[in-house]
C-alpha cells in the first residue's frame, strides 16, 4: 500500500470514526436524560418504536455498500458507464424498496397490540403511531442512501460523517428539550422524521455539488445490472437477514416476554451500540481499499491487511469494552440511575461479552465485501442468526430479559467457531493462514489485556486497600500492560517503525 493510499485510509477512518463517534456520542448523552425524564414504561415504548422503525432500513439489501464497492472499482478501471448503471439501477430497486417498506409498516404496527400484551394501553396508539412517522422516513431514506454509497466509493467519508452525525446530534438536542416539556411519542417521532427528511435533502444537495459527473437516469436502469447487484447482495441480504435474528429481534422480544424490563434491555442494547458504532465506523474503510487491492489481484496483500486490521480492532473492542464489563454497576449508577443498574448490570455485561467476541470478526467481514468473497459466506451468519433466535426464545421463555441476552452470547461463539471452521478455509482470494490469524489478530491484543483484568479482579475483592496500594497496584499494571503491548501487541514491522521514528525524531 502507497504512502497516498494510507493516508486516504487513515482519512477515512477518522471521518468514520468522527460519524460513529456521534451516534456513539448520542447513545451515551441521550439515555441519561430521557430515562430521568421518562417514565420506564415510556422509555421502553419509545426503544419499541425506533426498533420497529429500523426493520426499514434492513430492506436496503446491502445495495449501499454495493454501490460504495462498485464506485470504487469501476474508478479504478476508469469504467464511467458501468459505474453510473451500477448508481441508477440501485437508486431505481431502492425507491421500490422503499414503497414496499411504507405499506408493511403501515400493515405491521396492526399486529402490536397481539404482540405486546404487557404495554399500557395509554402508550399503545402512540407507539403505533410515532412508529409509522419514524419508519417512513427511514424508508424515504434508503433511496437517499445511494448518495452515501456514491461518497464512499470516491473515498470522502468526511460528507456522510458531518451529514449524519450532525443530524443525530441535532436530533438528540431536540428531543431532550421536547420531552423536558411534556413531549409525548408522536411529537418525539416528528423530530427524529423531520431532521431525516432533512438530512436527505443534504445528501442530495452534495451530491450535485460534489459529484456531477455521475449521471443518474431511468435509462441507465438495466436487467443485466440488476442481476450483477443481485449476485453481488445476495449474500449481503443473508447477512442482513441474519443480522435482524442477532439484534434486530432482541427487544421485542423482551417486550413480549417482560415488558417491564424493555427499557433495562435498551438501555444496555444503547452502550452495544457504542461498542459497534465505533467498530463499524472505522473498519468500513476496509471496503472500497480492499476493494482496490482485489482489482489489483494481490491477495496476500489482503491477507495481511486482514489480520493487521483484526489486530487493532481487537485492542479497540478491549479498550471500549472492558470497562463496561469490569465496572457495569459503577457506570449505570452514574449514567442513568441505581435503578437502571440494579435491573439492568447483568444484561450488560452478557451483551458486552457476546458483542466483544462477535465484534473482533468485523475487519474480516469488511474485507470480504470490498473483495467480493462475501459471496462465499451466507451459512455462518445463518447458524449464528437462527442460534440466537432459538437461545433468545428459550431464554426469553424461561428467563425474560437476561435468557434473551444469553442469546445473543451463544449465537456470537457459533458465529466465530463457524468463521474457523469453514469461512476461512473458502474465501481463497483473500490469502492468509488462520493460525497467523488467530495469533497475530486475537491472541496478542488478549494477552496485553491480562494485566488489567487481574488488577480490576483484585481491585474489587478488596475494596478497603489503602490508595497507597490502589496507586502501586495501577503503576504495576501500567507497566506490565506497556511491557505486553511493546513485545507481544506490535509485530516486529511495527516495531521497526517506531523504532525509526524515534530515532528520527532526535535526529
Amino acid at each position: 500500500m502507497t504512502r497516498t493510499e494510507t493516508f486516504v485510509l487513515v482519512k477515512n477512518a477518522l471521518a468514520n470514526l468522527a460519524r460513529g463517534s456521534s451516534a456513539a456520542v448520542v447513545a451515551v448523552v441521550l439515555p441519561p436524560f430521557l430515562a430521568r425524564l421518562m417514565s420506564t414504561d415510556a422509555y421502553g415504548a419509545w426503544s419499541l418504536v425506533l426498533q420497529i422503525s429500523a426493520y426499514v432500513g434492513y430492506l436496503d439489501f446491502g445495495l449501499q455498500t454495493a454501490v460504495g464497492r462498485f464506485v470504487a472499482h469501476a474508478n479504478e478501471k476508469a469504467d464511467d458507464g458501468h459505474r453510473d448503471r451500477i448508481v441508477s439501477t440501485s437508486l431505481a430497486a431502492l425507491i421500490a424498496a422503499a414503497v414496499c417498506g411504507i405499506v408493511a409498516i403501515i400493515v405491521g404496527t396492526a399486529a402490536l397490540p397481539h404482540i405486546f400484551r404487557q404495554m399500557p394501553a395509554n402508550l399503545l396508539r402512540e407507539t403505533r403511531l410515532a412508529s409509522v412517522l419514524v419508519a417512513c422516513s427511514l424508508a424515504v431514506g434508503l433511496p437517499a442512501s445511494v448518495f452515501n454509497g456514491i461518497f464512499v466509493g470516491f473515498q470522502r467519508y468526511e460528507i456522510p460523517a458531518v451529514i449524519i452525525g450532525g443530524s443525530r446530534a441535532f436530533s438528540a438536542i431536540l428531543l431532550v428539550l421536547l420531552v423536558k416539556r411534556g413531549g409525548n411519542l408522536v411529537s418525539m417521532a416528528m423530530v427524529v422524521a423531520g431532521i431525516n427528511l432533512a438530512s436527505y435533502c443534504l445528501q442530495y444537495l452534495m451530491y450535485r455539488k460534489l459529484v456531477p459527473m455521475i449521471r443518474l437516469s431511468r435509462h441507465l436502469v438495466s436487467l443485466q445490472t440488476g442481476r450483477e447487484l443481485f449476485d453481488y447482495c445476495l449474500s449481503l441480504s443473508v447477512w442482513t437477514f441474519a443480522m435482524v435474528l442477532i439484534t434486530g429481534l432482541d427487544i421485542l422480544l423482551v417486550g413480549y416476554f417482560q415488558f417491564g424490563a424493555v427499557a433495562y434491555y435498551a438501555v444496555a442494547a444503547t452502550l452495544i451500540t457504542f461498542l459497534a458504532g465505533i467498530q463499524n465506523a472505522i473498519f468500513t474503510v476496509l471496503v472500497p481499499s480492499t476493494a482496490v487491492q482485489h482489482a489489483r489481484g494481490d491477495s496476500r496483500e489482503l491477507g495481511r491487511t486482514i489480520i493487521a486490521a483484526t489486530r487493532y480492532g481487537t485492542f479497540l473492542l478491549l479498550l471500549t469494552g472492558l470497562p463496561l464489563l469490569l465496572a457495569t454497576r459503577a457506570i449505570l449508577t452514574a449514567w442513568v440511575g441505581p435503578g437502571y443498574a440494579l435491573h439492568g448490570a447483568r444484561v450488560l455485561q452478557v451483551l458486552v461479552t457476546a458483542n466483544m467476541i462477535r465484534l473482533s470478526a468485523i475487519p474480516y467481514a469488511m474485507s470480504l465485501i470490498g473483495s467480493g468473497q462475501h459471496r462465499l459466506v451466507t451459512i455462518t451468519p445463518l447458524l449464528e442468526g437462527f442460534t440466537n433466535l432459538i437461545v433468545s426464545v428459550i431464554g426469553g421463555f424461561l428467563f425474560g430479559a437476561v435468557g434473551v441476552a444469553v442469546g445473543t452470547l451463544v449465537g456470537s461463539l457459533a458465529g466465530v467457531a463457524g468463521n474457523f471452521a469453514y469461512n476461512m478455509r473458502r474465501t481463497v482470494g483473500v490469502e492468509f493462514r488462520v493460525s497467523d490469524y488467530l495469533r497475530d489478530g486475537l491472541l496478542r491484543p488478549v494477552i496485553c489485556a491480562i494485566p488489567l483484568i487481574m488488577s480490576a479482579t483484585l481491585l474489587e475483592w478488596s475494596v478497603d486497600s489503602a490508595p497507597i496500594t490502589r496507586v502501586a497496584g495501577f503503576t504495576v499494571t501500567l507497566t506490565a500492560t506497556a511491557f505486553l503491548v511493546w513485545n507481544y501487541g506490535l509485530v516486529d514491522p511495527e516495531r521497526e517503525k517506531l523504532r525509526f521514528r524515534r530515532l528520527a525524531s532526535r535526529a
